[in-house]
């Protein structure tokens, strides 16, 4: 018996916001120092992460949701940054968490930063099979846009 989407849909948000706790608590246990220069790359790309984030919102507009669901009454998105990426904000997200953990020389930041990857990358799984479900025409969206990153042409 499939598990409902409510449900599949609370414990995504709760494993994400287990593990943005555990990233600022910053448990790190193994010390390492990056080199210099990283610290002005990590605050390139984290302001490149934040940037993206702010359009993924943005552009969203009343159909955001933290939920793998969509809304109700929403409509697919394939605009301004969505033209691009079909989940910048996960890819912001993770821009920004993989720089802040550069620039703070955290192992554990970066672990931390992978596994949610993992999550985001199974999260935005479940979100396009009910994308399809919902907009048939989001399967050609899909095979031209990139999930995470922009595809090269």
């Amino acid at each position: 018996m499939p598990v409902p989407t409510v449900k599949r849909d609370i414990v995504f948000v709760l494993i994400q916001f287990v593990f943005f706790t555990l990233y600022f608590l910053n448990l790190n246990v193994v010390e390492i120092q990056f080199p210099a220069w990283t610290a002005f790359i990590s605050i390139v790309f984290g302001l490149l992460g934040a940037v993206i984030i702010l359009f993924g919102i943005i552009n969203l507009n009343d159909n955001i949701t933290p939920f793998p669901t969509p809304r109700k009454n929403s409509s697919l998105i394939s605009k301004g940054i969505y033209a691009y990426v079909r989940h910048p904000i996960y890819a912001g997200i993770l821009v920004l968490m993989f720089s802040y953990a550069f620039f703070s020389d955290s192992i554990f930041r970066l672990v931390i930063s992978l596994l949610l990857g993992f999550i985001f990358y199974f999260k935005s799984n479940l979100e396009e099979r009910l994308l399809v479900q919902r907009f048939p025409e989001y399967n050609r969206y899909r095979k031209t846009t990139g999930r995470f990153f922009p595809k090269w042409k």
